[in-house]
């Protein structure tokens, strides 16, 4: 994405400010993240790493957001380019276009003007692929019936409108010839994966199927999945990988179902491009489906952001062997994602599509109240599997007691026992005392794939920077230090002290040192906003930083805080000076004269530069008297 980086320079930056000033980060991350509000600040379930507490912090007040677990942090720009694994450029016009902003760039030269977003024109790509395979659908030159097909699945016109269902036609070249009918760069479009190229140029990836388009959390065009209309193989085809798309991380449907996910705490997971369509069509908008791949901890946490931490996800798989394949995959990825999930298997020959229009929407409802918890579902698995006999027990109850030992909940794990204990008619104690063997075998590295350290939140004044094998005493210079950088972000009235006793130079941690400096430099002499700074740096490290410092509440007074300095720059100084005189005397005791002339000249320079600051500061006075 080059032209991302030549596009960032054409954008105004008055612009910029104009959609920092217009944009509310709570507008913005709420869609995606279920807030609580907690004091002035707001905390949710981080959509960038697996967690069961909530860490994920939002200030609405100083418009950033910073995760205490995994150290993400910005403003709204560094939130949208995470979430969509998009540019600063790309996010910036996103959002203009989100608060009506218009950003006409400045003049660019012919070789910027060749370098425009690649993401942005493989989103163009794709939306006219989408025009064109509707126009194709509803077009009345169709011998193979395409529309009929759809009808004759009772699936409704409105359905089909709001999906934007289309269809590719039969034959090689009906795309290429579109797009080269309307100037696209034809390599651009292999890119973007509805074409495919060989030695005698370019054919159409989708050939005589149904075509549905996936979108992304921003109603972005992102990729295709297309079903044959007969008995051919393969049945389904989607996109490949590309700059936009990736399986592991999208899902169909989720633009239309997010709203609804989120009002009611329940999402339902299903297989099939059908099955989606059929479960919407008969009001159950909270419903998405995979694409063509198992579930993965993408999808997991994706959903959960949803959902929320209490809330539910119903898995609705076929009741074929693969179906229950697939729902056994998945207990051990809502487990290390912390999901609360039930798994609904359906009767016999009936996948969702064949179920809802045979049975109704109401069936449907009743049926998925009988869904089981996951443990649940794997007891009833296994005793299905092995049996009840004494060799079929012993087997049940070793592979369900492995995933018992990861559950950190006792009231939880206790009434799964119970429930196996009565499932299988062997006494409680015998299995908790399996269970018991279990953990002890577990290393701590084990048990932290279900309940990583990194969800608990973090305090503010926490090492979370620190380096390893650290001393209480530099732990707690360390807190200091970002006590003071914390207080420059909230009292720019304290910089031209910070200045003027040269503070930064007594720091030890480098981070620290330099965003108190990027402050210094950013500063515009009145309030000092986070999120204007954070738009100017561009170290990731340091926006994280930034963040962090901007979202916890410090409890320094400003009237106080002269007198905090001083008694830093102090101690710094006696701290370095019994440093020093420990060389010193190593020096002269190991006769190591090379070291004991280092030192000295340490402590000449160290002394030439305490004067000169000295002088500077009785001159200022001086000049100010």
């Amino acid at each position: 994405m080059i032209g991302a980086v030549f596009l960032v320079f054409n954008i105004p930056s008055d612009k910029i400010s104009e959609v920092i000033n217009r944009a509310d980060i709570l507008d913005v991350i709420s869609p995606v993240v279920v807030l609580k509000k907690k004091g002035k600040e707001y905390l949710g379930l981080c959509p960038f790493h697996s967690e069961k507490t909530p860490s994920f912090t939002v200030n609405p007040v100083k418009q950033v957001f910073y995760c205490h677990g995994c150290h993400e942090g910005g403003n709204v720009f560094s939130f949208i380019m995470k979430q969509n694994s998009i540019s600063f450029p790309e996010a910036v016009n996103l959002l203009a276009k989100r608060y009506g902003i218009e950003i006409i760039p400045r003049e660019m030269t012919p070789e910027q003007k060749k370098r425009l977003s690649e993401r942005e024109s493989l989103i163009s790509i794709n939306k006219a692929a989408m025009g064109f395979f509707q126009k194709c659908l509803f077009s009345k030159n169709n011998k193979q019936g395409p529309l009929e097909y759809l009808y004759n699945r009772k699936i409704a016109k409105e359905i089909i409108i709001r999906f934007n269902l289309g269809y590719a036609p039969a034959g090689w070249n009906n795309l290429v010839n579109h797009f080269s009918r309307e100037k696209f760069s034809l390599p651009l479009v292999e890119k973007s994966g509805l074409i495919v190229s060989n030695k005698n140029g370019f054919y159409d990836r989708f050939r005589d199927r149904i075509v549905f388009p996936i979108f992304d959390l921003t109603n972005q065009v992102i990729g295709f999945g297309g079903r044959v209309m007969d008995t051919s193989l393969p049945k389904y085809l989607n996109s490949p990988e590309t700059p936009l798309y990736n399986k592991s991380r999208s899902v169909f449907g989720i633009d239309k179902a997010k709203n609804e996910c989120r009002k009611t705490s329940i999402v339902y997971i299903v297989e099939g491009y059908f099955d989606l369509i059929a479960l919407h069509q008969h009001g159950f908008y909270n419903s998405v489906a995979t694409l063509g791949t198992a579930l993965t901890r993408e999808h997991a946490r994706l959903l959960k952001g949803f959902i929320g931490e209490n809330g539910t996800i119903i898995l609705v798989y076929d009741s074929d062997e693969a179906g229950l394949r697939a729902a056994k995959r998945s207990i051990d990825i809502f487990n290390k994602e912390h999901v609360n999930a039930k798994i609904l298997i359906l009767p016999s020959g009936h996948d969702p599509d064949s179920y809802l229009f045979e049975f109704g929407g109401e069936a449907f409802e009743n049926i998925a109240k009988k869904g089981l918890p996951t443990i649940s579902f794997l007891i009833e698995s296994e005793i299905k599997k092995y049996g009840l006999s004494l060799e079929g027990k012993v087997k049940i109850i070793t592979k369900i007691s492995k995933l018992l030992g990861a559950v950190n909940d006792n009231v939880l794990r206790s009434l799964y026992i119970k429930e196996l204990s009565e499932r299988v008619e062997v006494d409680e104690s015998a299995i908790m005392e399996k269970i018991r063997s279990i953990i002890s075998k577990n290393s701590q590295a084990d048990r932290v794939n279900f309940y990583p350290a990194s969800a608990e939140p973090l305090n503010m004044w926490q090492p979370d920077f620190s380096p390893e094998g650290e001393t209480g005493s530099s732990r707690k210079n360390l807190r200091v230090e970002r006590h003071i950088v914390a207080m420059m972000l909230r009292f720019p009235e304290v910089l031209p002290k910070i200045e003027e006793r040269n503070v930064l130079e007594y720091f030890n941690d480098t981070s620290l040192k330099l965003l108190g400096k990027n402050i210094l430099e950013h500063s515009s002499g009145k309030k000092n906003e986070p999120v204007e700074i954070l738009s100017r740096l561009h170290d990731p490290k340091q926006k994280n930083l930034l963040a962090s410092l901007a979202v916890g509440d410090e409890t320094l007074e400003i009237k106080k805080f002269n007198r905090f300095i001083a008694r830093f720059i102090e101690a710094e100084k006696k701290c370095k000076e019994t440093s020093l005189l420990k060389k010193i005397k190593s020096a002269e005791e190991s006769d190591d004269e090379e070291l004991l002339l280092k030192s000295l000249n340490e402590a000449n320079f160290r002394l030439k530069t305490l004067k000169g600051i000295q002088k500077k500061i009785v001159e200022k006075r001086r000049f100010n008297v």
